[in-house]
């Protein structure tokens, strides 16, 4: 039985901790910021607002993102590229996109250039083929990204640079490559890897290192996790705190995005409030420890200058009474259950969810594999997702068998795999030059690809239901269908069947069916239509969206989340008459989606969603 002085004085240290508000992240600012956290916490508006709100002080800012998926063109409302833009209505502010593919290509020339007409063009391939893979795309972005922080020259004529991450996964993985690659280079002694030629990785040691002083330097750099009174986001971003703090970043603050308290006697409202303050309790010991800034739920899209310069005063516009308007008439529309007859009638199969991060993928894909087990199909529940959350989700279902791609254990398995097969027959020397070249970064991308492979052959006696990463992660590994052969021939003496067999498997829409998930909001709507551009150009079509948590689809009568509500429409017709050809809507539910008693609201009417007791917090 809980002890109610000591939940008592946990919300107190939470309620204390949440009265900062995001205008005094800003008093005394670091040069470097870095905004980080779970897919869909809301790091690109945060980012944003910091750095526009330290421009109208006078300030000169540099707003960077590292994320193969940025956004920031569509909510600053400019076209960006990777060199420094200035934004229109914010004198003093720049902003640019690291584009990993043009950093790639760039680098690949710079390595390869030099040689042409002075080497055979059989040569020449050889290289470019060298430095094709996913591992070229990152260290060709790193390479960008080590640049402004590990080199005066390159940001001298700005006060501050901020950053605004990709999903926690790939940022943490960013932020380690500093020692990882320097190392790689320090003890490479043939000059060649997986890399390709090493001299374009040797003369950035000297940026390399000043990288990673510049990160672990607490007067010069802080870094921002942003997370949502949520209990995922929340469990991110304590997970994040301890990692980075093993990598010697100490300097961090905590943004709480969404904080939202219920006006009136709403069930809705008042079930979200009681989520929100149930998961701050949880997180009271983490957040107990950091400086935590508050940023209230906001009734509208937070794309444009003056939505984002509201942010830092924390100005919440009280809405009017209003009526809840209609969702738009579809022939196309489905409910989540006619979604699982469909996928139900091929007996076996993969089912991949897909889309930006934050959206709720993993929770669509645990209650569709919590639906199929329940209906008696063999179901394997799995996840791509560094972050792995979908065992949380989805609990105990009997027949359903929850597993997820681990990319050390993975990466382990691989390196004894080729020195097993491709390292049999070599010398001393030839020993040890594959062992150095198994040490690369690339490895695990290769490794983790493998079992990707794996798991979508095991559709072939069952449902195979795949929660995927975040949207560029997921189409790196897509993108590895091709160059995949070129990476791993070298290695190992024969091609498995399941990596010959992958991307006919995706491409057949008897086999795969790929669902993009979406929040009715603008950025995951285009975001998510750019995603479907990408698959259907490598061969693959949707099988449906998902339009998640919408409050549109919500009995309502909070003033706040009926804006929201209504706000939502344009963007659900948007789907419905543009993007998809069989949309489902699933509603906002009371009681948060995990577990199989969570998950089965999915399935339910909202109307028959069971309601939830409530006491307010003192």
């Amino acid at each position: 039985m809980k002890d109610p002085q000591n939940q008592q004085v946990k919300t107190q240290i939470v309620t204390i901790a949440a009265n900062t508000s995001l205008l005094s992240l800003l008093e005394s600012p670091n040069r470097f910021l870095f905004f980080t956290g779970k897919g869909g916490v809301g790091k690109t508006s945060m980012a944003c607002a910091a750095a526009i709100t330290l421009a109208d002080q006078g300030k000169r800012v540099l707003l960077v993102s590292t994320d193969p998926a940025s956004n920031l063109d569509e909510v600053l409302g400019v076209r960006l590229s990777s060199d420094p833009t200035e934004v229109p209505g914010v004198p003093g502010l720049a902003a640019l996109n690291i584009d990993p593919a043009a950093a790639a290509q760039a680098y690949r020339e710079r390595l390869v250039g030099p040689y042409r007409g002075k080497l055979p063009e059989a040569l020449l391939r050889s290289m470019e083929e060298q430095l094709s893979g996913a591992c070229t795309l990152e260290i060709a972005a790193f390479d960008e990204f080590s640049k402004l922080l590990g080199d005066p020259v390159a940001t001298t004529g700005f006060d501050h640079v901020l950053f605004d991450t990709a999903p926690t996964g790939h940022t943490l993985r960013l932020l380690s490559l500093p020692e990882a690659w320097t190392g790689f280079i320090t003890s490479n002694t043939s000059g060649a890897s997986c890399l390709g030629p090493l001299a374009g990785l040797g003369s950035q040691r000297e940026v390399y290192s000043n990288a990673v002083a510049s990160l672990a330097n607490r007067s010069l750099t802080a870094l921002i996790l942003v997370t949502r009174p949520q209990r995922t986001s929340l469990a991110e971003a304590e997970r994040t705190s301890h990692e980075l703090a093993a990598l010697g970043i100490h300097n961090q603050k905590v943004i709480l995005n969404g904080m939202f308290q219920a006006a009136g006697d709403d069930p809705a409202a008042t079930a979200l409030e009681q989520r929100g303050m149930e998961a701050l309790i949880g997180a009271a010991t983490f957040l107990g420890g950091l400086p935590v800034f508050k940023v209230s739920l906001r009734s509208n899209n937070l794309v444009g200058l003056a939505a984002l310069r509201a942010l830092t005063a924390d100005a919440v516009a009280l809405q009017s009474r209003c009526e809840q308007k209609s969702l738009p008439e579809s022939p196309h529309s489905v409910s989540l259950v006619e979604l699982v007859d469909g996928l139900a009638t091929a007996g076996r199969g993969v089912v991949m969810t897909m889309g930006k991060g934050g959206v709720g993928k993993t929770t669509i894909a645990a209650a569709i594999g919590a639906e199929l087990a329940r209906r008696g199909f063999k179901v394997c529940l799995s996840t791509t997702d560094p972050a792995a959350h979908v065992a949380a989700a989805a609990g105990q279902i009997k027949g359903l068998v929850v597993d997820r791609i681990d990319p050390q254990v993975e990466t382990q398995r691989y390196v004894e795999f080729v020195l097993a097969t491709a390292g049999r027959h070599l010398d001393a020397g030839g020993w040890a030059l594959l062992e150095e070249d198994l040490r690369s970064p690339c490895t695990k991308e290769i490794a983790v690809f493998r079992a990707f492979a794996r798991t979508v052959a095991q559709g072939q006696d069952g449902f195979v239901v795949l929660d995927t990463a975040p949207t560029g992660h997921t189409l790196l590994l897509l993108d590895a269908t091709e160059s995949y052969h070129r990476e791993i021939a070298r290695r190992a003496s024969d091609l498995p069947e399941e990596v010959r067999e992958l991307l006919p498997r995706l491409r057949d829409p008897h086999f795969t069916h790929v669902l993009v998930v979406t929040l009715p909001e603008s950025t995951p709507v285009h975001e998510a239509a750019m995603l479907q551009a990408d698959l259907r150009r490598a061969g693959i079509e949707p099988f449906a969206w998902v339009i998640n948590q919408s409050f549109a689809k919500t009995s309502l009568r909070d003033p706040l989340l009926l804006a929201r509500a209504n706000g939502e429409l344009p963007f659900i017709r948007e789907v419905v008459e543009v993007h998809s050809r069989r949309t489902v809507i699933v509603p906002w539910v009371m009681a948060e989606p995990v577990g199989p008693d969570g998950l089965r609201q999915l399935f339910l009417a909202p109307e028959t969603q069971p309601p939830r007791p409530f006491t307010k917090a003192t």
